[in-house]
């Protein structure tokens, strides 16, 4: 089972994007979604699939704590 995981955007270059996951830095591929720097977007295999609204993506990384931590 594969799944996307919100980050948000801090810089962008292109038709790519530094984001930060949890602390970790990752270069995403956002050519289908065109976010905008602060924006939270779901990656999945390196690409950017959705941009979502901060309290969609809050609450999915808190849900991905309580599982991470149960």
């Amino acid at each position: 089972m594969c799944i996307a995981i919100p980050g948000k955007v801090v810089s962008i270059d292109g038709d790519y994007a530094q984001m930060d996951f949890k602390g970790n830095v990752v270069r995403v591929n956002i050519a289908m979604t065109r976010p905008n720097i602060g924006d939270f977007v779901l990656v999945h295999a390196g690409c950017a699939i959705e941009v979502l609204n901060t309290d969609a993506a809050l609450e999915i990384l808190e849900v991905f704590d309580e599982v991470e931590n149960s």
